[in-house]
């Protein structure tokens, strides 16, 4: 369920990077009734724009709408982060220090070895 719901929200944020995509292929599933209807080239009688005008125009109205939202959400996240923007103070905490404990006093040399302390495995055979 987690997978699912993983790539459902990843694809909710690529698809306002997909818009002039869709645009295209908006005009390329209308582009016969765009280049009849709207093209401004539409009655000239070798018309080699097929409606392409148009999808300039809407490609350039979408870039422009996008620039906008843009700089909309710009402005919001200054006043966001002016009015979060708050002073923090640092106190210095003084250093405790202790005494080391020594666990081995090693004043002269050991006199034997234990052999209790590791046993290898023994061999079976």
């Amino acid at each position: 369920m987690k997978k699912y719901i993983i790539i459902v929200l990843c694809g909710l944020i690529f698809l306002p990077s997909l818009g002039s995509m869709f645009v295209y292929a908006s005009f390329k599933l209308n582009q016969q009734e765009i280049a009849r209807t709207i093209c401004i080239q539409r009655k000239q009688i070798f018309n080699s724009c097929n409606g392409r005008c148009e999808l300039q125009k809407s490609l350039k109205k979408y870039s422009d709408n996008e620039k906008q939202m843009q700089d909309s959400l710009k402005e919001k996240l200054e006043i966001v982060y002016i009015c979060i923007s708050s002073e923090v103070t640092f106190t210095l905490i003084p250093l405790v220090e202790g005494q080391q404990k020594v666990f081995a006093f090693l004043n002269s040399k050991p006199v034997r070895i234990s052999s209790t302390t590791f046993r290898p495995p023994a061999a079976i055979l």
